[in-house]
C-alpha cells in the first residue's frame, strides 16, 4: 500500500481522521506552549517603561470607551513604510501595562503609537473638538463634549489597586498618591515634583486651556505620553531571546 492509499484510508474513516488532526494539533500546542512554561517572562524589559500615571490611566480610560481603538492602531510592524511613517517599530514592553492592549490591524486614521510629543496640546484640542478643521479629509466625528465634562479622582485608586491585581507594579506609594497625582497633572503651577518621581517622562500642563480639570485633559494626558517613555536612540535589542 502506498503512502497516498495510506492517506486515502485515513480520508474516508472520520473518526481516524478526527483522532489524527487532534494528535496533530496536541503536538503542536505542546511544542509551542511548554517552553514557555519555564520562561519567567516573555516579555524582555525595556529601561524607561513605567506604569500609566493616574490622569493617564483615567485618559486611557476614556480613549478606550469612546472607541478610538477602532480607528486607530498602537502597533508599528517592522516594515519600511510603517517605520518610516510612524518610527520605531513597537515593542512588546510597550504594552505590558495595558489591559486590553490596543494593538490591532484597523487604521481608519493613523497608528498612535508614537503620537505623544508630535503635536502640541492645543493640536490636540482643536483635532478633537473639529478633526476637519486640522484635517480637512478626517473622517473623525468631533469629542468637544469632552470640554465640559468635568473628572473627578473619586475610583481612580481602586482602579489602580485592580491594574495591580493582574500585575502592573503599582506600589503602595503610588496608590496612597493616586488623588493629588491626578490633579497635580494639569497643575503647572503645583508641587508635581511627587509625580514625577514616581512617573518619570509625565507631561505636567493644563491640557485643555481650562481651569476645570476635564475629560480631555486625561485624554490628551494619555496621548502625549504614547511613544515617549523608551529612548529609542540607545535601546539595543536583547540579542540572547
Amino acid at each position: 500500500m502506498g503512502i497516498l492509499d495510506k492517506h486515502k484510508v485515513l480520508e474516508k474513516n472520520a473518526t481516524l481522521l478526527l483522532v489524527g488532526a487532534l494528535g496533530v494539533v496536541t503536538i503542536g500546542g505542546i511544542v509551542e506552549i511548554a517552553p514557555l512554561f519555564y520562561l519567567e517572562n516573555t516579555i524582555e524589559d525595556v529601561e524607561g517603561m513605567r506604569p500609566y500615571s493616574p490622569l493617564e490611566l483615567a485618559g486611557r480610560e476614556i480613549y478606550v470607551r469612546e472607541g478610538c481603538y477602532v480607528c486607530h492602531s498602537q502597533m508599528i510592524r517592522p516594515m519600511r513604510d510603517e517605520v518610516e511613517r510612524y518610527g520605531h517599530y513597537s515593542l512588546a514592553a510597550e504594552s505590558q501595562y495595558d489591559h486590553p492592549f490596543q494593538w490591532g490591524s484597523k487604521r481608519t486614521g493613523p497608528d498612535l503609537a508614537r503620537v505623544g510629543g508630535r503635536y502640541s496640546n492645543e493640536w490636540h484640542v482643536d483635532h478633537l473638538v473639529s478633526p476637519q478643521s486640522v484635517v480637512p479629509e478626517s473622517v473623525m466625528p468631533k469629542y468637544s463634549f469632552l470640554l465640559n465634562r468635568d473628572l473627578e479622582p473619586t475610583y481612580i485608586a481602586d482602579l489602580m489597586s485592580t491594574h495591580a491585581v493582574v500585575g502592573v507594579p503599582y506600589t503602595e506609594e503610588m496608590i496612597a498618591s493616586a488623588t493629588a497625582d491626578f490633579e497635580v497633572q494639569v497643575n503647572p503651577d503645583g508641587d508635581w515634583d511627587g509625580l514625577v518621581e514616581r512617573y518619570p517622562g509625565a507631561v505636567v500642563a493644563n491640557f485643555d486651556g481650562q481651569p476645570e480639570l476635564t475629560e480631555m485633559d486625561a485624554l490628551i494626558a494619555y496621548l502625549q505620553m504614547l511613544g515617549t517613555l523608551v529612548d529609542f536612540s540607545t535601546f539595543e535589542p536583547d540579542a540572547s531571546r
